[in-house]
């Protein structure tokens, strides 16, 4: 009796070798970048913190009116965008 064909396994699979590598860091993150995270997220909420309560008296801050919300919250986010490269 005749054998019948046998497919190629590689007409039906993703080749391999055309992925490209990836580079990961290894170990965790330093210190002073858990540091810089925390510590931007601190200010950004000591900032909208003293906006609140002592805005109105301070004059520079008074000057910069709904300003003071762009950068609280501008502070905050910059560190929580760290907050996806800590390891």
């Amino acid at each position: 009796m005749p054998k019948s064909k046998v497919r190629k396994k590689t007409d039906y699979t993703i080749n391999p070798a055309n992925r490209t590598p990836v580079k990961v860091k290894a170990g965790p993150s330093s210190a002073v970048y858990v540091t810089v995270m925390l510590a931007l997220m601190l200010i950004g909420l000591a900032w909208l913190i003293v906006n609140y309560l002592a805005g109105q008296d301070i004059g520079w801050m008074n000057d910069l009116g709904a300003w003071n919300f762009l950068i609280g919250f501008g502070f905050m986010v910059v560190g929580l965008v760290m907050t996806m490269r800590w390891r």
